[in-house]
């Protein structure tokens, strides 16, 4: 009789013959997951012991990884974050080195939920708590080719007093990312529930096609044009299959660079920040009307080296939704030449979370099932 390996033991696995190369965790917790596992399951908790990752050394104390644990979820370990006293957060320092991405061992994961978007990738774990301050989500989803969402700022406790940072979770697909809102921000537990209530069942049907905005550059960036190719070539896709029909709609925002430095620096009062993020907010807040998506390529360029990215800003298409609030998503979108993933980037109005991974599952359904990352796909087939 063939005995059943468990969702927990084969992550453990999967951990300890890829992360040596990988670099994704900065801890691992075998026995506490296992044990979690075996409660969930006698308890017949709703997700069962789901593996999950959460991001940093703190990570199993945030409000997120409460409600996971809270609802049957089993934390396998603690993933791999930008070490102190970097100026730059597109990358992760795992337990023995520098994070590498699955599809490129030459480039970076990006950041800073580094190791969380590595560990999804590679099936290290089902889902992984992250937080996204500038794209700290998005990015790192991008370049490792999983989904990655920012939730609305506010909605979720989070210790960044700038007010900049939100909660968010990175999964393999926006379907696999069910899990966090039905149950992180859902009501019920011993934790103050967000007020977001949540129709179920899960996933909200939504009409298409959707709506949408489509800007390559958000009308300040300077994007690398074959990432705007690979996105603007799945924007069409989407709208050949009647998921997205495009408005005419111009997206052209401030750059926000100067805004969110200062605002991260502690000037939120600052002239310019308060002109930029008044005038995007309204921009925004039109080109959302109606129940409308914003598509963009989720960063300007391509996965960068470990050197660092130089003069770029990986962010700068992202930071906007930072600044205002806005939730957003990262899907994968396709791969440029030289084999590096590239993300399309939704977003959507304030609030509007569950209808927009309702949206992100629509994407995803007319887009080319994401393959499996080359370092991940060697390590299954040695097995």
């Amino acid at each position: 009789m063939t005995r059943t390996t468990s969702a927990v033991a084969r992550a453990l696995e999967r951990i300890g013959r890829l992360d040596p190369a990988l670099h994704a965790f900065i801890e691992v917790w075998p026995d506490e997951a296992l044990t979690r596992e075996r409660e969930a399951a006698a308890r017949r908790l709703p997700l069962g012991g789901l593996p999950f990752a959460v991001k940093g050394p703190s990570g199993i104390r945030s409000f997120a990884a409460r409600r996971l644990i809270a609802a049957g979820g089993s934390p396998v370990g603690a993933t791999s974050v930008p070490g102190p006293g970097t100026h730059w957060q597109t990358w992760g320092l795992g337990a023995h080195g520098r994070t590498v991405n699955p599809w490129r061992a030459d480039r970076t994961p990006g950041g800073s939920s580094a190791g969380s978007a590595v560990a999804v990738a590679t099936g290290m774990a089902e889902l992984a708590t992250g937080s996204d301050g500038a794209g700290s989500v998005r990015i790192p989803a991008a370049w490792c080719g999983v989904f990655g969402l920012k939730t609305t700022n506010g909605l979720l406790p989070s210790p960044d007093r700038s007010g900049l940072a939100s909660a968010g979770v990175l999964a393999r697909s926006a379907a696999a990312a069910e899990p966090y809102l039905r149950h992180v921000l859902g009501g019920g537990g011993p934790d103050a529930a967000p007020a977001l209530p949540l129709p179920l069942p899960l996933p909200l049907p939504l009409p298409l096609p959707l709506p949408a905005v489509y800007s390559e550059d958000l009308g300040f960036a300077e994007v690398d044009p074959e990432v705007a190719a690979v996105v603007r070539a799945a924007v069409d896709r989407l709208v050949a299959a009647g998921t997205v029909r495009l408005l005419g709609r111009d997206a052209a925002l401030l750059d926000p660079v100067r805004a969110w430095t200062a605002i991260r620096g502690g000037s939120p009062d600052d002239p310019e920040a308060v002109r930029v993020r008044r005038t995007n907010d309204e921009r925004l807040d039109a080109l959302l009307a109606g129940g409308a998506l914003l598509l963009t390529p989720v960063t300007p360029n391509r996965p960068h080296g470990h050197e660092g990215p130089g003069d770029l800003y990986s962010t700068a298409l992202t930071w906007a939704f930072n600044l205002s609030g806005h939730p957003a998503a990262s899907l994968p979108a396709g791969f440029t030449g030289d084999g590096c993933p590239v993300g399309l980037q939704l977003a959507a109005a304030r609030g509007a979370d569950v209808r927009l991974l309702a949206a992100a599952r629509a994407v995803e359904d007319a887009l080319p099932a994401a393959p499996v990352p080359p370092a991940a796909g060697r390590a299954a087939a040695g097995r």
